[in-house]
């Protein structure tokens, strides 16, 4: 309808340019057609116009619904540009409340990451301080407390149970610590074996009696769960053992909070040392005891002898010898004690075969006197470190029979390595020890040795000068 009056109009208005056109080039003799033709345009021409008229009232009435309906539409995006500010503006306060609620976890987690470091921290400080056999009581529970900070599968909350149940236990064990505890558990003696018995720690220091009737303090040991019991002696080691088994009883004031008490029994002594090197260390103290036996009487002899000697007895000897008065120089010989003038007057008073020969068998002789022993003392400095390493054998050998029994008593494996170095000590002491005397002594006979020997070439050329000159 619209588009065929739209036409029909264009139509007329085409026809009626055609008609002026035609007009305007036609002859003036051409008239009755261009009437006609001025006729019909004017008639195309009040068509057209119909055609309009009725165009514009059909847009008249289609314009009012188009713009009721256009109204609505707008209507509509009001509506909905406020719904959609509205969802906006609640869509902005979530994002507000959940950024403040990720702040509040963010915090809450930092506080529980920082209560879970100092309970860990707690659990790792509270293992340095427990007393003397109580790891055998609190061993597991502290284990379990430092494994829940490492263990990544573990929620929070198990974790955080598992370090708060440790915090509680270790509280009532600082109840328990304020009038002394007590608890049953296993000690390792000096020799190595496991004794069953009680604790009881009183103040800074640990307790232990044994079943058995051994009571020390207790003593920890580094890569062990089993401390080491040490016997105390007198009243001590007497109050010991009710004190432990009742709970009551009287124990000495120790004002250094256990120091004292401590190192009077970590206190080593010469006889304990011996005791702990085997068996070995009976050979090695019968060698001591004879090397130093040997050592005395050497020392002895050489300073006794050096008060018998006289360098103007020699020199008098060589005199008369000189002189050609051989029986005077016999004489003084034999009055004499010096070891020179005795042995060069002996060479004298046997010249009958050979002067020299009777020399080298007086200067023999004199030197065994010196040389006496001398051989009982080489043999202690070769025989100590045998035995010393006699006793590493041994010692080893005892360590690896118990690697096969039961390693949670490693007193036990280093008792048989601590036997081993201490004979292996003892032997190399005893051989040091008498190296320096037996070096010393070989020195001195060499001194008199050279000095015979110098005499002697001295008499046999006076004795030959002499019995030339006769």
């Amino acid at each position: 309808m619209n588009t065929h009056s739209t036409l029909t109009l264009a139509s007329a208005a085409f026809g009626l340019a055609l008609a002026g056109t035609a007009l305007a080039q036609a002859p003036a003799q051409s008239a009755p057609a261009v009437v006609r033709a001025t006729h019909s345009a004017d008639e195309e021409l009040a068509r057209a116009i119909a055609d309009l008229n009725s165009l514009r009232e059909t847009v008249a009435s289609d314009k009012l619904p188009m713009a009721q309906q256009l109204t609505g539409l707008e209507d509509s995006v009001i509506t909905l540009r406020k719904d959609a500010d509205k969802s906006q503006r609640t869509l902005d306060e979530s994002a507000i409340e959940n950024a403040a609620l990720d702040s509040q976890v963010k915090a809450r987690d930092e506080e529980l990451a920082y209560v879970r470091g100092l309970l860990d921290e707690y659990v790792r400080a509270f293992e340095g301080t427990v007393g003397v056999g109580e790891m055998q009581v609190l061993g597991d529970s502290i284990e379990t407390a430092k494994q829940a900070a490492t263990n990544n599968s573990l929620g929070d909350a198990e974790r955080f149970s598992r370090q708060t149940l440790f915090a509680d236990l270790t509280l009532g064990r600082m109840l328990d610590m304020m009038g002394g505890h007590r608890f049953a558990g296993v000690c390792v003696d000096v020799m190595g074996s496991v004794l069953n018995g009680q604790f009881a720690v009183i103040g800074p220091f640990s307790l232990f009696s044994a079943d058995n009737g051994t009571a020390g303090i207790a003593l920890s040991q580094v890569g062990s769960p089993n401390p080491l019991v040490r016997p105390l002696e007198g009243e001590l080691a007497a109050s010991i053992a009710p004190l432990v088994a009742t709970g009551q009883g009287m124990f000495p004031l120790d004002p250094s909070r256990g120091g004292a008490l401590k190192a009077l029994v970590q206190k080593t002594s010469l006889v304990h040392i011996f005791i702990k090197g085997g068996v070995i260390m009976w050979p090695l103290l019968a060698a001591s005891v004879i090397a130093a036996a040997v050592v005395l009487e050497r020392i002895l002899f050489l300073l006794l002898e050096q008060k018998r000697r006289s360098p103007r007895t020699v020199a008098k000897f060589f005199i008369e010898v000189g002189k050609g008065d051989l029986a005077a120089a016999i004489a003084i010989s034999h009055k004499s004690k010096d070891i020179v003038v005795t042995t060069l007057g002996y060479a004298l008073d046997h010249r009958d075969q050979s002067i020299g020969h009777a020399f080298t068998y007086a200067e023999t002789r004199a030197m065994r006197r010196y040389r006496r022993f001398l051989a009982v003392l080489d043999t202690v400095i070769t025989l100590a470190p045998l035995l010393g390493l006699l006793g590493t054998v041994t010692g080893m050998m005892g360590s690896f029979s118990v690697i096969g029994g039961d390693l949670s008593s490693p007193g036990a494996i280093t008792g048989g390595i601590a036997e081993a170095l201490i004979a292996t000590a003892f032997g190399l002491v005893i051989a040091i020890c008498c190296l320096l005397p037996y070096n010393y002594l070989n020195s001195r006979i060499e001194i008199i040795e050279n000095e015979l020997l110098a005499a002697g070439e001295q008499l046999k050329l006076l004795a030959t000068a002499t019995t030339g000159a006769r």
